[in-house]
């Protein structure tokens, strides 16, 4: 998924690098990923510190999230997820072998410049899961649609604010 932001990547970037829960937020439905707080309508500069392999809380509680997969800044951040199903406990095969049921997501946000000072946002998501018997219909039936109307909203209101910091 893709969108155009009026304004150039180093704008832009700042917003990426500060959401998660207990940060930034995911700007997207406060209610459905940030515990019903609001994200952030103002760059905060304790949140503008990103690190490879930082932890990003995606649950209020911080019983789950993300890691910082990649970082290029003003240019890429990719996120990654994973996940044990069917508790939701976050596992990493570094340490010991897969469970017998889990989800390993990846969520890449991609910067370009583009003429005018504006940015094409590049979203892309992907993941692998196990067993694909159970998990396949799931991925269809629910976390596709999810990320659609999410993302979508995400889009939305990182416009809204990127607009008004210009």
């Amino acid at each position: 998924m893709a969108t155009t932001l009026p304004a150039p990547p180093e704008e832009v970037w700042p917003w990426l690098q500060q959401m998660g829960c207990n940060r930034g937020g995911w700007y997207s439905w406060d209610r459905l990923d940030n515990g019903g707080r609001p994200s952030a309508q103002r760059i905060v500069p304790e949140w503008q510190r990103l690190e490879q392999g930082q932890h990003l809380d995606s649950l209020p509680s911080g019983d789950a999230w993300f890691t910082v997969a990649a970082l290029e800044p003003e240019r890429t951040l990719v996120l990654r997820s994973q996940v044990q199903l069917p508790s939701g406990r976050p596992f990493d095969e570094r340490y010991g072998r897969l469970p017998t049921a889990y989800i390993d997501s990846i969520w890449g946000f991609h910067l370009q410049p583009e003429s005018g000072g504006r940015t094409r946002l590049i979203v892309r998501a992907r993941a692998h899961s196990r067993p694909r018997l159970l998990t396949r219909p799931m991925d269809v039936l629910f976390w596709e649609p999810a990320h659609l109307i999410m993302q979508t909203r995400q889009f939305h209101n990182l416009r809204t604010r990127v607009s008004a910091e210009a």
